[in-house]
Order: structure tokens, then C-alpha cells, then sequence
């Protein structure tokens, strides 16, 4: 058997503790940033809607 085909065989993606580190750095990433990102979310829905109000 060829290493490609043993490679192709062994490899089964990603398992649960990946996803389980991804989602912990996410959280965590929000946790630090929080504050920043509620103030740019605040401030990209306030451009939104004075260009709302522009247009209507």
C-alpha cells in the first residue's frame, strides 16, 4: 500500500477536542474584546441607519 492510500485511510478529519479548543479560543477572544466589539457593532448600526434615513 502506497503512503498516499495509507494517508487517505488514517485520516478521519477533525475530531471533538479541535472543535471543543476552536470554540474555547472564540469565547475567549469575545470575553477579551467585548468592549470593542459592541462599540463598532454600535457604531456600523448607527452609519446603517442614518443611510437609511438618507435613502428614504
Amino acid at each position: 500500500m502506497s503512503q498516499l492510500e495509507r494517508f487517505y485511510k488514517e485520516e478521519t478529519g477533525m475530531g471533538v477536542v479541535e472543535v471543543v479548543l476552536i470554540i474555547v479560543v472564540l469565547v475567549g477572544l469575545v470575553v477579551m474584546f467585548n468592549e470593542e466589539i459592541t462599540d463598532l457593532v454600535s457604531k456600523i448600526f448607527k452609519s446603517i441607519n442614518k443611510s437609511a434615513k438618507k435613502i428614504i
